[in-house]
């Protein structure tokens, strides 16, 4: 079955497609489920609980999953699915890897009574020991200059007495676990087909995931595929993709994106 699905984008309910896979096959799944109702996805809905034992099924011994998620405001109360949903996950295997956070450059709707919401929680899950993790080393370092090894014990001996090496301090380090990208038309993505999508993630925040948590000729999933953000990023980075969303109007969009990137790339 994975062979015959695989660099395909398959419009069909998710957990019927995964439950042909094999167990143990993906390496990466990146998706941001529907937000406590906060969009109108075609009129579809999803089986979470379900959903997340197949992406543990799924996931390969080290395997990471990423999980976009953010929590609608009801009646002056956020509902803090995030967090159970979190919960869920830890409690049928999963890791709780590392707690991200995507922040935007702006907010869609100012709050009156709570300060302005500008992020959303990036859940970083493994099962068992991370496989793969390729630093993404782009933040400036205030400083660049050599520094020594040597401490001061709490009896005032110094470590490292007679050590007279010194420790260089690169240009650029690890980044944080708070990435901020700039949302909206033209920066998200530019192909302006993926607007019909009602929420969307951006390009860079995929790009930026997929090569930290996988290496090329990996698969990389997206179960609810929507405008193929995922898909389309994965096919660029040499890696193996399968995206599922139970919408035509979507798979049509993400079938449209990734033409488009293979345009693209041949030129």
């Amino acid at each position: 079955m994975l062979e015959k699905v695989m660099n395909t984008i398959i419009c069909d309910d998710n957990l019927k497609i995964l439950n042909k896979f094999p167990p143990n096959c993906v390496d990466l799944t990146i998706t941001s489920p529907p937000y406590d109702k906060l969009r109108d996805y075609d009129g579809f809905k999803f089986d979470f609980e379900n959903l997340a034992k197949e992406l543990y099924r799924v996931s390969k011994k080290g395997g990471i999953l990423v999980w976009i998620i953010g929590d609608a405001t009801i009646k002056g109360s956020e509902t803090g699915s995030s967090f159970r949903q979190a919960l869920f996950f830890k409690e049928i295997g999963f890791k709780l890897h590392d707690t991200m956070i995507y922040k935007k450059s702006g907010f869609a709707n100012p709050s009156k009574n709570r300060y302005h919401q500008i992020f959303e929680y990036m859940f970083v899950f493994s099962k068992g020991k991370p496989k793969t993790f390729n630093p993404i080393k782009d933040k400036p370092n205030k400083t660049q200059y050599n520094f020594s090894k040597k401490r001061r014990n709490k009896d005032g001996t110094m470590t490292h007495q007679n050590d007279k090496s010194r420790i260089e301090v690169q240009p650029f380090g690890m980044r944080f676990n708070i990435w901020r990208y700039v949302t909206g038309r033209g920066n998200t993505t530019k192909d302006a087909i993926a607007f019909e999508h009602p929420a969307l993630f951006p390009e860079k925040l995929v790009q930026d995931h997929i090569l930290s948590w996988s290496n090329e000729g990996d698969i990389v999933l997206d179960p609810m595929n929507g405008a193929g953000t995922t898909t389309k990023m994965a096919y660029l980075l040499n890696r193996k993709y399968i995206g599922i969303d139970i919408s035509e109007k979507y798979c049509d969009i993400a079938r449209k994106r990734l033409e488009i990137a293979k345009k693209t790339r041949i030129k």
